[in-house]
């Protein structure tokens, strides 16, 4: 294994922000950490990096405990912050080669790696460009691969694509997928799709607990349930309403939520249970309804259901 977690606590005043979780990382798996915010994600994350200590418990790096063998376990990581942490008035070249000279590395090797690095990720027209010159997406290629830059045993993603559009996302996600063949990865993200694409297994982490652990497909069969998307006019729907459908359903539905200009009701078989959400929507007034659908859960479904968030979206931050 190449990251084993061993009833990791870490307690900031009264606050357990890591509550006694335990898990493992195999050799080159994509592993996920997802929560909500104050889950203890970016907690767990710090551990393993050496940035904080635990309260109790451990977690080992290739063999090496984070407790009392801090400087082995950084030999062995690389790491991306989900804050920058590049220096904006050097050239891309020369953040990669001071990274390089910082673990050690010769010159030839040096510069053998980062003309490696620069052809993955498109970048080598821009090896003598200042990083305050840089677009978001190319600051961020860039982090990742000086992440790699020393040919770490183990790579930690902390919000790796945090704030970047659509299309910048599925670029470094590319990315991540070609350089998981050499490293293992251990990952956090509020994006379910990232997750769902490029993890082989995620931990679902609530107040500082881990309340599932598996693949993302397996999760979602986990649930075993179908989902009717409601979908409204904006002015249609509202929380008051969303109650009222809710009280109408007790019993019959595992989960209802609002997102957006939608309602989704969890239930065990859409097919049965869909004429009464149709007759609990025939008592509320001036109700429309545009579009019925009926779709098979996604990570974020499980995500959402497990971490007890009612609404949907991105959140970021919190620990």
């Amino acid at each position: 294994m190449s990251v084993v977690v061993k009833n990791l606590v870490k307690v900031f005043g009264n606050i357990v922000a890591v509550d006694s979780i335990n898990f493992s990382v195999e050799k080159g798996e994509i592993f996920g950490l997802l929560g909500p915010n104050g889950a203890g994600k970016t907690t767990t994350m710090k551990i393993l990096c050496t940035l904080l200590k635990p309260t109790s418990g451990d977690a080992f790096v290739e063999g090496y405990s984070v407790r009392r063998d801090p400087k082995k376990v950084r030999e062995k990581l690389g790491v991306v912050f989900q804050e920058s942490t590049l220096d904006i008035e050097l050239t891309v070249f020369e953040n990669l080669d001071l990274h390089g000279r910082l673990y050690g590395m010769g010159i030839n090797e040096r510069r053998s790696r980062i003309d490696e690095l620069l052809e993955l990720v498109n970048l080598e027209d821009y090896r003598n460009v200042q990083v305050k010159k840089l677009s978001g997406g190319m600051k961020r290629k860039l982090e990742v691969i000086r992440g790699i830059m020393h040919s770490p045993d183990i790579l930690i993603l902390d919000e790796p694509t945090l704030g970047l559009d659509a299309a910048t996302r599925r670029t470094i996600w590319r990315h991540i997928e070609e350089i998981s063949e050499d490293v293992t990865i251990i990952l956090s993200t509020h994006y379910m799709e990232e997750a769902e694409k490029l993890c082989d297994r995620v931990a679902v982490m609530r107040n500082g607990k881990i309340v599932a652990l598996d693949s993302p497909q397996s999760l979602k069969e986990r649930i075993g349930e179908e989902i009717i998307v409601l979908s409204f006019e904006s002015s249609d729907i509202n929380v008051e309403r969303l109650k009222a459908v809710s009280d109408g359903l007790t019993g019959l539905a595992t989960h209802i939520s609002l997102n957006g200009n939608a309602i989704e009701i969890h239930v065990k078989s859409a097919s049965a249970v869909l004429p009464e959400v149709m007759e609990v929507l025939r008592t509320l007034r001036d109700v429309n309804v545009k579009g019925v659908e009926i779709r098979k859960p996604t990570l974020e479904d499980v995500f959402i259901t497990l971490s007890g968030d009612s609404t949907s979206g991105d959140e970021h931050g919190g620990t």
